[in-house]
């Protein structure tokens, strides 16, 4: 099995670039759906959240709401590491739990992680190797402010709450640039798709090793 990490700076169009690789035959784990569901009313990280940054953050149904919460976090570095901390270890359980089902059902399969904060959580040795997806830093903000309904300023404090996009740059295996026409990037995630095929077939037998590695 191939683990892939895949990310991306923030409304890079990772998504648009997972799904092209699930349509050629990739796996991908979202690991901000498992983020989703860790968070689930009840579960223990929402217990710990809502203890951490009150019952203000929770919708009428209990469910958290992301946009406040974002809001009360994003912004605060002390304030979002803490939600990190309470949130990545529940996500690293899931995730390591769904790469053993599939790697005990298809030994060969190319399964990708996308993972919004992969570097910033310097999270590169988890995988056999790295994919990052590129705009540029304006592109950013016009997309995440279309997509998320918010302000030029909300974009922008979100956006610094990452690292830059060009930082990533030097510590990816590979990069996809997605700035131009979708049709370039489907080119491009092709050739990548080809060289992670070879790269699955070169890769040695007992490399599929899947003791659980503790997040940083």
């Amino acid at each position: 099995m191939l683990n892939v990490g895949l990310t991306g700076g923030i409304a890079c169009g990772k998504t648009t670039v997972a799904q092209m690789f699930i349509r050629l035959g990739g796996i991908v784990i979202d690991f901000d759906k498992l983020a989703h569901e860790v968070q689930m009313p009840d579960m223990p990280a929402w217990q710990d959240i809502v203890a951490c940054f009150g019952r203000d953050i929770l919708r009428s149904d209990g469910n958290i709401d992301r946009v406040r919460l974002g809001a009360v976090v994003f912004g605060d570095p002390e304030k979002l590491q803490k939600l990190n901390s309470i949130v990545h270890p529940r996500v690293f359980e899931r995730w390591h739990l769904q790469l053993q089902n599939i790697s005990a059902q298809n030994p060969r399969a190319i399964v990708f992680a996308d993972v919004p904060l992969l570097f910033e959580c310097a999270m590169q040795h988890l995988f056999d190797l790295t994919i990052l997806v590129v705009i540029e830093p304006a592109q950013q903000i016009e997309r995440l402010m279309a997509r998320n309904l918010i302000t030029r300023s909300e974009a922008q404090v979100r956006l610094a709450s990452q690292m830059p996009i060009h930082n990533k740059i030097a510590l990816a295996d590979i990069v996809i640039d997605n700035r131009d026409d979708v049709e370039k990037t489907k080119m491009r995630v092709e050739e990548v798709w080809q060289e992670l095929l070879i790269r699955g077939k070169n890769k040695k037998q007992g490399d599929n090793d899947l003791t659980p590695v503790k997040p940083v």
